[in-house]
């Protein structure tokens, strides 16, 4: 099982499509997927709409208990394979600027707890959406994540956002989870035309190199398009849908292969390969 908490230190960057566009790949490739809202706006929780549960993260971040989890996790609307542990807007209730260390370790009880539960872990990828801000719930995600898939767009404060972000992957991995890895940073949004796109691209891999992604996301109205119809992007079905489905597979593929290493990730351009295996999904 790969845990990925995907992040950034600066809202509307499109952190939630990211998820998304992860889970309606990982939908097409039948790997078993369990997305977890922890943003309060529970964006994540309404587009994939999960049958209605009796618990939600903020119940299961009070106690992670079999009994919370089991009444929390329910399936979405998107297909056998992806499974959502609801959001809640009271989420942010819990979301305290300086935890204690036993609440920063609740989230990473309770994928014990349900590993626990389990003879066989139902699950291939469990999926983290973080909110925006550096509280108890982020850093929770990063307590109980492996690795951490960082999201920005290609403008100067979003630019300064992952900058952020990146410290405080480095700064959890120092003080709580020496396990997590940086998985990498994701550029979303891209206009290939956009010469201050390029630019800002180029300012990314100045600053972490081989972290950068080889694939960035096209900025494409099917994206939100699919959103709003809450279907899976690999499900919409225009030029601009298919464009940024086979992006997601590419990016689907490069995490799982990091994934399976405990070594710090280093992307180079696709091969022949994993580009063929993304067209076929």
């Amino acid at each position: 099982m790969h845990t990925v908490s995907v992040l950034s230190l600066k809202g509307g960057v499109g952190k939630t499509t990211v998820v998304l566009g992860l889970a309606s790949a990982a939908l097409r490739r039948g790997v078993r997927t369990l997305v977890i809202d922890l943003d309060p706006q529970c964006n994540a929780t309404s587009t994939l709409e999960p049958e209605e549960s009796k618990a939600s993260i903020y119940d299961v971040l009070q106690d992670p208990s079999e009994e919370n989890l089991e009444q929390a996790i329910r399936p979405s609307r998107w297909g056998d394979g992806i499974d959502v542990l609801s959001g809640s807007e009271d989420a942010e209730l819990l979301n305290h600027p300086d935890p204690n260390e036993s609440r920063l370790h609740r989230l990473k009880d309770a994928l014990r707890t349900l590993r626990d539960m389990y003879d066989e872990f139902p699950y291939d990828l469990v999926l983290l959406d973080c909110p925006p801000s550096l509280g108890q719930l982020t850093r929770s995600a990063l307590v109980a994540a492996d690795r951490a898939l960082l999201v920005t767009e290609p403008t100067m404060f979003a630019v300064a956002g992952v900058q952020r972000a990146f410290e405080a992957v480095q700064n959890e991995r120092e003080s709580n989870n020496a396990d997590l890895q940086p998985l990498g940073v994701v550029v979303n949004r891209v206009r290939p035309r956009s010469h201050e796109h390029q630019f800002r691209i180029e300012e990314l891999r100045d600053i972490f190199g081989p972290l950068v992604m080889p694939v960035a996301l096209p900025d494409r109205l099917a994206v939100q398009q699919a959103q709003g119809a809450c279907m899976p992007i690999h499900e919409w079905g225009t030029p601009g849908a298919r464009e940024v489905a086979l992006a997601f597979n590419l990016l689907l593929a490069r995490i799982q292969r990091i994934s399976r290493s405990r070594r710090r990730a280093v992307h180079h351009d696709f091969d022949d390969d994993e580009i063929q295996e993304a067209v076929d999904a």
